[in-house]
Parts: C-alpha cells; structure tokens; sequence
C-alpha cells in the first residue's frame, strides 16, 4: 500500500497489503485511491469461472441459486440478472441516520480492497465505479442500522449496491441528495446490470462493521493519546512523582503496553523543573490514578494493538461466499461471519472506557484540595465560585455512560433467516457504539486537561518540561484560565475538539498501531 504519497497522488491499493495508516487516511478524507494494477488478473480469473459455470449449466449457490434459506431453489439462465438486482433491491431494508462521511469511505475502499482479492467472481468494472464514487466524493447513504454482521452487514451494503444499479441516494460533496443514477452519471456511468454472483459478492462481506470499528479505533487512539498528555499534564498540577515511571519497573513486569507507556510519559515530562522542586516535599505515594498511568493504559494500549491486528487483517480479507479460486473451485464458506470484528470492537470499547474512567479519577484528584494541594474545586474565592465542581460531574456521567455502552455485544445473538443463520455477531452495532464512547471520552479526559492546566497555573512557578508547556499553551488557545465562574459549556466542547485531534508529540504517536 503506497500510504506515503503526496497529496497529488492517489493511495494506491494492493489488496492483501493496505495498512492502517492509510486507513486513517481514507477516514479523514482528501486523498484518490486507485487499485493496483497488478489486481485486474485476479478480478478477470475469477470473473471467467463464474461465467465458465454458467455457460456450462453447472447449479453453484450464490451463481444460480436462491439465497439463505432458499439455497436450494435453482434460478434458470435467463432470470440471474432479474435475480441479482432483486437480491439488492429487497436487502436494502436499513434504518437509521446515515453512516458518517469518513465510515462511507472506508466502506469503499475495503469493498474494493476485498472484491480486488480475485475472489468474488466480479468485473473489475464494478470495483472502478467504487472507487470513482469515492474519488468523485459521491457517497451512497447507507442507513447505520440494520445489520447483525453475519452472511456479511447485508442491508447496509445493500445500499450502497443500489447506487451501482442507478438506485438508492447518494450525498454529493456539495451536501445535496440525489438519486444513484444521477450520481453514477456524474462519473460518466450508467447503471450496472449485474451478472452472476455480483450482486451477492457486493452484499457480503463484513466491510460496514469493519469500518465502523477502524473508525472507532482511530478515535480511541485519538483520546488514548490525549489521555496520556492530561495525565502527565495532572501530575505536574499535583506535584507528583516521577519515581512511578522508572524504566526497571516495567521492565520487571514485562507488558509491552504498560513499558512503552511509560516511557512516553518519562518523554514528555522530560527537563521539568517542577519535579525537582518538590523532592523533598515528603509525599510517599501517588494514587493509583496517577501512579499506576503506565499500568492502566498500557493495557488500553495493548488491546488497541490487538484491535488493530485484527482489523487491519479484516480490512484485506476476502469475505464474500461462495469465494472463488484459482483452480476453478467454488466453495461456501463463512468469512462473511464478523466475530472477528465483534470482538476487536469490543476490545476497543473496554479501552475507551478505561481511558475516560482513569481520566474523570485525576479530575476528582485535582479537585480534592486535601489530596492535591490546590484551592478545592480549582477556584480562588471559592464559595462565591464553584469552579470545576459540575464540571467533574459532567465527566463522572460520562465516564459512567460509558460502562454500560461498554457491554460486550459480542455475546449477544439472534437467529435470522428462518434459523438458517443462527448464531450471528452483532459486529455492526459493536463497532457502531464507539463513536459515541469515543466522544464521550473525549470530554472527559478534556476536561481533565482544562484541570490540570488551572492546577498548574494556579500553583505557577517553576516551568514544566518544554514538551508539556507546549501543550499547555495550546490548551490557553482554546481556553482561558478560570479567575471566576463563566458559562463553562463553550470550554467544555473547545477541549473536546482538542482531545479529537491527531496531530501529538512524536512521543504519543510512535506508540499507536495506526501511527507505528
């Protein structure tokens, strides 16, 4: 995958090969894709047996069979078209508000990363009209509900394959509605009549949990890295220890997670002149929520890691059925079961929650005059003033939300297809629930920053590490101090929108999967 081109050239898919940096990539936006070359020999191999099967009256499911639970009804030569545009039109069946613009596009491009594989038995034409759609910026609305990720997330994907048989509704760039049609002809297309196969190789798949969930990580690693830069930011606004980070200690545990996280934070807090301040100031012990940082989202970092394995493998897989292969077989499977994706999201959910629950603790640390040495609630002429007391409890629902969005939906199954399809995943809903655990989190541990900034100026003295009064100053962008109560919504969304971010130190970014 060229995931290092400039801004004038296209990201270049290899299937097989696309990593999940140039996933973040497509995610945010900006960037062409184009299919490598050396894709087209797979797509046309595949293409040719699934004809070759035809033309020999051969009965293959999913070729010239009913679906599901009408696998055995054998459809005649003349009506496979009708077949395959009625198995569109009939699982466009989604619900609820469109996916965002960044989940659209990952959509895209792993739908033509997938059929690419040579396994779905597709014309390469069909994965060009993809990638024109995103190229052009045209984007299939596809409802977020309706799928159980299993026999692949088939209404959503239903939906976008309705807007390649000049039906279903795209979002233009310039934020208009209009029919698939009228979209396809902006790419100097008509609509497709779909062939044997194509319009089950576009319904399955698990490409909608998928991107759900890359996108839910890329937000997770984004508040992952923001929730390291607070706490360090908290420890310097308590006057804690850096003794807690020493190397040898995590290398005496061996956690691969907890030993880069440290080390991440020894970084930014590098060349402080507040730790030696306070040497001799008698604390023997931070509490855990500041001590034990290393331990806590080191294990965040390590399920991430896991998350993104998985993921990133997802991403590239060949999950259609019936897969198609070199030597003519055609063979039914269950890649398009999503169980993999289920758990990574799920993965990812217990880390966002962790991330934002260790978060709203420092915030209740600095708030607690007893513990932190600040004036209580982070306010002088308190009383009057009530500084960051609701504040806190904002973050505290918060933080408590996010427990029970947090539920594994992984466990949870419901038999569809007359039983046919009796243990399914749930991936979609999985991967769907982050964005808003992530946004969550994101206030959360803003908050806390916007703390830790009025501890450190309330204490002001000596500096902290050149690292961290950068980030100070950037936090003073958005905010200002707190000399008295003002309307506290306005700072609250400013320091959300700094925990989205994704540009940090090199020290924060090294150290995630996406980033590595």
């Amino acid at each position: 995958m060229n995931d290092k081109s400039s801004s004038n050239e296209p990201l270049v898919l290899i299937p097989g090969e696309v990593e999940l940096a140039a996933l973040r990539r497509v995610h945010a936006g900006g960037v062409q894709l184009a299919l490598a070359p050396s894709a087209r020999a797979g797509l046309l191999s595949a293409q040719a047996t699934v004809r070759r099967i035809v033309d020999a009256g051969e009965v293959v499911y999913g070729i010239n069979t009913g679906f599901g639970k009408l696998a055995q009804t054998i459809i005649p030569h003349e009506r496979l078209a009708e077949l395959q545009r009625n198995l569109v039109l009939s699982h466009s069946a989604g619900t609820g508000d469109a996916l965002p613009d960044g989940v659209v596009r990952l959509v895209l491009a792993t739908k033509a990363v997938s059929l690419a594989r040579g396994h779905s038995g597709i014309a390469p034409e069909i994965v060009d009209a993809l990638l024109a759609l995103h190229n052009a910026g045209l984007l299939p609305r596809i409802p977020s509900k309706g799928s159980v990720g299993a026999s692949g997330d088939l209404a959503p994907l239903a939906h976008l394959a309705c807007v390649l048989i000049g039906e279903g509704e795209v979002l233009t760039p310039e934020g208009e509605v209009i029919g698939g049609a009228a979209a396809l002809a902006r790419i100097d297309l008509k609509p497709f009549v779909l062939g044997p196969k194509e319009g089950l190789a576009l319904l399955n798949g698990t490409q909608v949990s998928t991107a759900l969930a890359l996108a839910g990580l890329f937000g997770a690693e984004d508040v992952f890295a923001a929730g390291i830069m607070a706490g360090a930011l908290s420890l310097e606004a308590i006057q804690g220890s850096i003794k807690p980070f020493d190397a040898r200690i995590h290398a005496a545990r061996g956690q691969p997670g907890q030993i880069a996280v440290a080390g991440a934070v020894r970084t930014l807090l590098e060349g402080s002149e507040i730790i030696p301040s306070h040497a001799d100031c008698g604390r023997v012990q931070d509490p855990y929520s500041i001590r034990c940082v290393p331990q806590v989202m080191g294990a965040c970092l390590d399920n991430l890691a896991h998350a993104a394995r998985v993921l990133r493998t997802e991403a590239n897989a060949a999950s259609d059925n019936p897969l198609v292969f070199d030597n003519g077989d055609v063979i039914s499977g269950g890649n398009f079961h999503a169980e993999p994706v289920a758990f990574a999201a799920d993965i990812i959910a217990l880390a966002v929650a962790e991330i934002g629950a260790i978060s709203e603790r420092r915030m209740a640390l600095l708030l607690d005059s007893g513990l932190s040495g600040l004036p209580p609630f982070l306010v002088r002429d308190g009383g009057v003033n009530s500084g960051f007391m609701i504040a806190q409890v904002t973050a505290a629902s918060l933080a408590s939300e996010n427990k029970s969005l947090a539920h594994p939906a992984s466990v949870d199954s419901l038999p569809t297809s007359a039983n046919q399809e009796d243990h399914v995943s749930m991936a979609t809903f999985a991967g769907r629930r982050l964005a808003e655990m992530v946004q969550n989190t994101a206030v959360v541990v803003g908050i806390e920053a916007m703390a830790a900034a009025q501890g450190i100026e309330l204490k002001r003295g000596p500096r902290s590490s050149t690292l961290l009064e950068a980030e100070f100053a950037a936090i003073r962008e958005h905010v200002a101090f707190i000399d008295q109560d003002r309307y506290i919504a306005t700072d609250i969304e400013a320091m959300r929108q700094w925990a989205r971010r994704s540009r940090w130190p090199d020290a924060l970014l090294d150290i995630l999967p996406s980033h590595a």
